[in-house]
């Protein structure tokens, strides 16, 4: 367990999500959302923690651990094609995980994913959050849209707006 990331989580917290993604951002954001869900018939979800505290952290538990745990408690995995997205910005870390369910993981994959979670980073490394927050889920939406495209009746399964942890 490293002490520089001890230090850093308990520095940044909560605070520093809302100092990063204030209302009106998260209004954008959830917009972006909702526009690209008109392209796909899929579910995308954007969670965001500043930091992590208690148990997760003593247990020095890292950003993909915790985006599964998220995906879980979310219930993102619940949906009818099986093509709900996560994507999980660890702020403290600066570290973006995408977790996808079966349906779309299986047809993008692993180095799909992490192709577009690097290039979110970039764009929070240059502090652009909001602008690589929204890349990033057009980056998703891109992969849903080729693999389960819009047609007939699809429900909105999950919400669409921001969640602050």
């Amino acid at each position: 367990m490293a002490i520089g990331r001890i230090t850093r989580h308990l520095l940044q917290h909560h605070w520093r999500a809302k100092q990063v993604f204030p209302q009106d951002v998260l209004d954008r954001i959830e917009q972006a959302i909702k526009q690209s869900e008109t392209t796909h018939s899929g579910q995308v979800r954007f969670v965001v923690e500043g930091a992590l505290d208690g148990r997760p952290l003593f247990r020095n538990q890292h950003a993909r651990e915790r985006a599964l745990d998220v995906f879980s408690h979310l219930r993102i995995w619940d949906t009818a094609h099986n093509n709900g997205v996560l994507i999980y910005l660890l702020l403290a870390d600066r570290d973006v995980e995408i977790i996808a369910d079966r349906g779309i993981d299986a047809k993008v994959g692993a180095a799909g994913w992490e192709a577009i979670c690097r290039a979110m980073e970039g764009e929070f490394a240059a502090g652009r959050f909001e602008r690589g927050v929204i890349a990033g889920i057009a980056a998703v939406s891109r992969e849903l849209a080729k693999h389960f495209p819009p047609g007939g009746v699809h429900p909105n399964e999950l919400p669409d707006k921001p969640v602050v942890m």
